[in-house]
Parts: structure tokens; C-alpha cells; sequence
């Protein structure tokens, strides 16, 4: 298997293996490279010593195809389902009824139709590496975790429809919207401190850490994102180190620490830590396409809002090699009647979308991947069903 690593010294090819068991992989063979996929320039540069792209399919991997018909997410979370429910019992009780407002703010934005994809991630890495580590349940640090994550997600996204001056969210009026934006800023910022208050009480270093950058993540993410709205140079690379800050990091953190709490290798801790990484991009691939093509009903919020506000995601890094007329439009931010809905058409006509598409799908195989050192179980299928299931998205 090779993937493309961020470190110190750039862009980087680095030949992996993938433990079946406890023990480590197999020699690491490093070198800087240079890639151009589908007609993009595959390099870039970061300080950040994480894993961001797979280059793929992997060895020894089928791509990703269709099952008989549609995955339910309901049933992908089926193995999970009572671990969920305290959860929902738990999160309510941690916001706590001090202030009323805040309750108020936070029964809107966690009842908001969130399917508790994160901390659900949560809970079947805990379960699946549980198995492997001989232990019949869950600890009292696994729930917790679960807990400190949707709280952290429920906080960024608080913080996100206020930067982002959103007016819906999953079909309902933002926080800012209804409360006002000072609200809101103090209800994200309750959140961010009270589950860094309980990621304190796990008492596991490396967790704490882990977490603990993830906080950092986002706000980097937001700056790079707000440092380059309408930047018709932005780079494939540039985008997915954004998406990686803003939504795989946390996924990652989530699910490497899980494996920490189960006590199993290092090793396999680290293949969940990129499982996390490539689903976590994969997905937010996936949903910039939505963006593109599904009707403002079912999205939540206006289609194309992305591209009006000038955040230029993979659909139109692509689609910007194809049409320069494009280009014109975005440097002018749409200031012509009509401009919008063009580049919106020009997106899909010019393969934009298309190439998107396999891009995302390149990842979710290297994400299948990264789940071949976990035994065969429910839990492990519905880890790769929630891959499976993202992809169906955009079928």
C-alpha cells in the first residue's frame, strides 16, 4: 500500500503494510514525489506530521462497488444502537440546566436530525478493537470519548454557521438565527470548554493530545479557508489539507483514540487513525459534490452556497482546468445576473463533478484498507458499510 504523507519535508510516498495482529508493519521506504491524477498536481508542503491522501486503490483492494440496493444507516448502526442512546441520555445532562438559553440552544442544534455519525464511529472502533484486546465491554473512557466528540463537532458547527452566515442547518434556523450571534459564539464556546473540561478527566496523555489538536484544526482550517475565498489558484492539495482540518482530523482523532481505549497496538491504533483520516475527506469530497447537485430541500441550505461565498471546493479546482470562462466568473464573484447559476452548469458540464466523484472514491478504498487488520465481525462490516454508504451519495 502506498500513501501520500504531509511532514516537514513535503509531499511524500511511503510504502506501508497493514498488521493482522498486534504487530508492527513492514519496512518504510520514503521519498518525495510529485503526481499528477486526472489532470491534477499532486504536491504540497506542512509542518503537520499527519497522514492526509491515499493514493489508490490500494494493493490488494477491490474498488468499492453497489450492494443489491441502498445501505440504511440505520442498520449500519444497528450493532451500536443502546450505546447511542445513552449517549442522547448523557449529552443532555452534560450541557446541564444552569442556563436556559444554552439548553435551549443546545436541544436545537443536537435535535437537528444529526445521525451521531461521529460518536457511532466512535463506538464501533471501541467495539471492534475491544474484541481484539479480550474485553466484554465498553469502558466508562470509551462512552465519555463518544461523548467529548459530539460535543466538539456540535460546537465547530455552531461556530461554522456564524462565520459562514448560515441560515439553515439540516432543515432548521441556525443557532445565530434565532438567538443572535453572541449567542451563539458563547454557546460554541460552553461546548468547546466543558468537553474539554471531561478530556481532561480521561487522564490519557496521548488522547488529550490527540483531541486537543483537533480544537487547534479547526480554527487553522477556517483561517485557511477565509484566507483564500474566490482564489482561482487554489490547489487540489490546498483543499484537501482544509477539509482535513476542518472534518477528518476530528473523525481521525476519534477513532485512534477508541483503539487507545481498548488498549491495543500501536500499530492498529494508527490504521484506525487513517481509516478515520480517509473517511473523513472522503466525506467531505462527497458533500461538495452534493453541493452541486442536490436541490436546496434536500441539502438544508441554498445549493451552490459554497461557490457564492467563494469557497472553492474540489468540483471547481477540477472543473477550473477545463473552462476558463469559469475562472472569469469567480474572480468577479459573480457580480453579473445569472453568473452564479452558470458556473454552477459549467461545474457539471465540464466533468467537474465526475472527477470529484473519483476522487472521493480513490480515498474511501484506501479507507476499506485501513479496516483489514480488524477480525471480521458486525462491527468492523458496519465500519465499512458507513464507507460504502457515503459513496451512495453520489451514485
Amino acid at each position: 500500500m502506498f500513501s501520500l504523507t504531509w511532514s516537514q519535508r513535503g509531499l511524500d510516498l511511503v510504502s506501508c503494510g497493514c498488521p493482522s495482529s498486534g504487530g508492527g508493519g513492514g519496512r518504510t521506504r520514503r521519498r518525495s514525489v510529485s503526481r499528477r491524477s486526472a489532470g491534477a498536481r499532486c504536491r504540497v508542503s506542512s509542518t503537520q506530521n499527519v497522514d492526509v491522501h491515499s493514493l489508490g486503490p490500494p494493493v490488494g483492494v477491490n474498488p468499492l462497488v453497489s450492494g443489491a440496493g441502498p445501505i440504511q444507516i440505520s442498520a449500519l448502526l444497528e450493532a451500536v444502537s443502546n450505546d447511542l442512546q445513552q449517549l442522547n441520555k448523557n449529552l443532555k445532562s452534560i450541557i446541564g440546566s444552569e442556563n436556559p438559553v444554552l439548553v435551549s440552544a443546545a436541544e436545537q442544534i443536537f435535535g437537528a436530525g444529526g445521525k451521531r455519525l461521529r460518536p457511532a464511529l466512535v463506538f464501533l472502533v471501541s467495539r471492534a478493537t475491544a474484541q481484539i484486546a479480550g474485553l466484554k465491554e465498553l469502558s466508562g473512557q470509551h462512552q465519555r470519548l463518544a461523548e467529548i466528540i459530539e460535543m466538539i463537532h456540535t460546537a465547530s458547527l455552531i461556530h461554522d454557521d456564524v462565520l459562514d452566515e448560515s441560515e439553515m442547518r439540516r432543515g432548521k434556523e441556525t443557532i445565530h438565527q434565532l438567538y443572535g450571534t453572541r449567542v451563539a459564539v458563547l454557546a460554541g464556546d460552553f461546548m468547546f470548554a466543558q468537553s474539554s473540561w471531561y478530556l481532561a478527566n480521561l487522564e490519557n496523555i496521548e488522547v488529550i493530545k490527540l483531541i486537543s489538536q483537533v480544537i487547534k484544526d479547526f480554527a487553522s482550517g477556517e483561517i485557511k479557508q477565509a484566507s483564500s475565498l474566490f482564489n482561482c489558484d487554489l490547489t487540489l492539495e490546498e483543499y484537501l489539507l482544509k477539509s482535513y482540518y476542518k472534518t477528518a482530523s476530528l473523525i481521525a482523532a476519534s477513532t485512534k483514540s477508541a483503539a487507545i481505549f481498548s488498549g491495543v497496538s500501536s500499530s492498529l491504533c494508527e490504521q484506525m487513525y487513517e481509516y478515520g483520516k480517509n473517511l473523513g475527506l472522503s466525506f467531505q469530497v462527497v458533500d461538495d459534490i452534493l453541493d452541486f447537485t442536490q436541490s436546496a430541500e434536500q441539502l438544508g441550505k441554498p445549493a451552490g452556497s459554497d461557490l457564492a461565498k467563494g469557497n472553492l471546493t474540489a468540483p471547481v479546482i477540477f472543473a477550473l482546468e477545463m473552462e476558463p470562462r469559469l475562472r472569469d466568473m469567480i474572480d468577479s464573484e459573480f457580480s453579473e445576473d445569472g453568473s452564479l447559476d452558470t458556473a454552477i452548469h459549467l461545474v457539471n458540464e465540464c466533468g467537474g463533478i465526475k472527477r470529484a466523484q473519483d476522487l472521493a472514491k480513490e480515498i474511501a478504498d484506501s479507507a476499506i484498507q485501513n479496516l483489514q487488520c480488524l477480525p471480521q465481525c458486525e462491527f468492523r462490516s458496519s465500519l465499512e458499510g458507513m464507507v460504502k454508504y457515503n459513496l451512495e451519495r453520489i451514485d
